[in-house]
């Protein structure tokens, strides 16, 4: 099923996935450079979380149509 979009939508979703992805790229990042095991362990929800937002943002940019 395709959805009809403005451009300004489709926009918008792809500077989500761009801030996603820096989101996820600083996660992974810190994740080797801190020693508290809590912390360790949001880093590594955080980036697992965003992964996940990432696909769906990916499922639904497949599925836009402008």
């Amino acid at each position: 099923m395709n959805s009809k979009y403005a451009l300004h939508e489709v926009l918008e979703v792809h500077e989500i996935a761009a801030f996603k992805t820096v989101c996820l790229t600083k996660s992974q990042t810190m994740q080797a450079l801190v020693t508290d095991p809590e912390l360790m362990q949001i880093l590594q929800q955080d980036a697992t979380l965003s992964q996940q937002q990432l696909q769906e943002l990916g499922e639904v940019l497949s599925k836009a149509t402008v």
